[in-house]
Parts: C-alpha cells; sequence; structure tokens
C-alpha cells in the first residue's frame, strides 16, 4: 500500500513548481514559465496542455488512474486541475484571454468532478477554491454543464444560494426548456424539506425558497402558455 509520506513528497515537489511558475510569471519570463507547465503535464498525464483540454474529466481520469493507487489518484487529479488553472494564468498574462478560458474551464470541471467523486469536503492547501477559477471566467457567461456542476456542488456544500445562481444561470441559458424548470423546482422542493437551521447559513432562507420557486412556477406556466400545454403537475 502507497504510503503518504509519499504522496507527500510528491504534494512538496508539486507545490515547489507552482511557486517557480509564479515567480517566473512575476518576472513575465512566459516562456520558461510556459515550459516548466509543459514539464508537469507531461509528468502527470503523458500529454501536452492542448492534448488535456481537449479530454474530458472521465478521459482524464482513466488516465491518472492507469498504474496509480486510489489515494494517489486524487491527489493527481487536484494537481491537474490546480496545473490547469496556473496554464489558464499565464495565458491571460499573455493577453490570450479566450485561450485561457479552456483552461479554467478544464480545470473548474475536473475539481467539481473530484469533489463529486469522492464526496470530498475540504478541498488540499495547495488547490485553488472554485471561485478563484470562476474569477478566470467572469466575462462570459458559464456553459450550462459548468453551472450544472456548479449547482450540484454547491447544493451538496450547502452553499444554497450559489446553487440557486447556478441554476438560474442554466435557466436563463435555455429559457425554453422545460426540463431544466422542472429540475430548478425539484432543486426548491429539496430544501423546503430542510429545516431553518441548513438553510440560513447556506443564505438562502425559507422566504426566499418559496419566491425562488414561485418565480419557476411562474415561467413554466408562461412557456405552458405559448405551447398550448397544461403547466407540469396541474
Amino acid at each position: 500500500m502507497i504510503r503518504r509520506d509519499y504522496i507527500l513528497r510528491q504534494i512538496e515537489q508539486f507545490v515547489a513548481m507552482l511557486a517557480k511558475i509564479a515567480g517566473l510569471a512575476k518576472a513575465e519570463q512566459w516562456q520558461e514559465a510556459s515550459a516548466v507547465t509543459a514539464g508537469e503535464f507531461q509528468r502527470l498525464t503523458g500529454m501536452d496542455a492542448r492534448e488535456v483540454v481537449r479530454m474530458s474529466e472521465t478521459e482524464l481520469l482513466a488516465r491518472l488512474i492507469q498504474g496509480e493507487p486510489t489515494l494517489l489518484v486524487e491527489s493527481k487529479a487536484f494537481m491537474l486541475a490546480t496545473l490547469l488553472k496556473a496554464n489558464g494564468d499565464l495565458i491571460a498574462g499573455e493577453g490570450r484571454s479566450e485561450e485561457s478560458r479552456q483552461y479554467y474551464l478544464k480545470g473548474l470541471h475536473l475539481l467539481l468532478d473530484t469533489f463529486g467523486r469522492n464526496e470530498i469536503s475540504e478541498r488540499p492547501d495547495f488547490v485553488p477554491a472554485v471561485e478563484a477559477f470562476l474569477a478566470g471566467l467572469r466575462d462570459a457567461p458559464l456553459p450550462v454543464k459548468t453551472n450544472a456542476m456548479l449547482m450540484r456542488h454547491y447544493e451538496r456544500t450547502g452553499e444554497y444560494a450559489k446553487a440557486e445562481n447556478a441554476l438560474f444561470g442554466m435557466v436563463d441559458a435555455e429559457p425554453d426548456s422545460i426540463e431544466l424548470l422542472v429540475f430548478g423546482r425539484l432543486f426548491y422542493q429539496r430544501l423546503l424539506g430542510l429545516d431553518d437551521a441548513a438553510l440560513t447559513p447556506g443564505n438562502l432562507p425559507r422566504a426566499e425558497v418559496k419566491a425562488g420557486l414561485a418565480e419557476l412556477d411562474a415561467r413554466q406556466a408562461r412557456f405552458c402558455r405559448t405551447a398550448g400545454d397544461a403547466p407540469i403537475g396541474s
């Protein structure tokens, strides 16, 4: 069985690499910093950064699993998500904002997927917070897939107001999707089954839960009138 001290050494080496990248970026030595990240992508995955960003989270996990014990795979997934964020920062620093967005999205997806697969409630100290990825993505609306992953994560961690924001990000992106409206109603119904001691720390008190549900009901009614159908549940 792999020893925890081996994993700790791997993490220490990775954190030292991140510090080196940060120092090079601060000095605007973009080429040198990119060379360091390229080497780390190869070490973690055997691929270059462009190949990594084109793969799905499931494909990346399968790549990380090859020949590795479960405990190390989790750490490597966190490392790769962090590396994707670092690479996005480098590319953004060079003024290539659209390209950097691809790395922020892929890193965020991998981070959320890792949280969800393993029911992890705390992230390691070296891993950027979800909000750090979102800061790099703030200039354009998030894809529906990203908001769906965020909603699942925030609901699981009790951050209900943020989960609601992700829900409406999806609903606003696809206003003609009756499936999303039904999905959202189920979310609010789950929250109504919680007590106030759970809702209040999540910044979504019961009155706001009911208001959100009423908003979705109103949207669903408008949709059904337009489509000539009866509202679901009527």
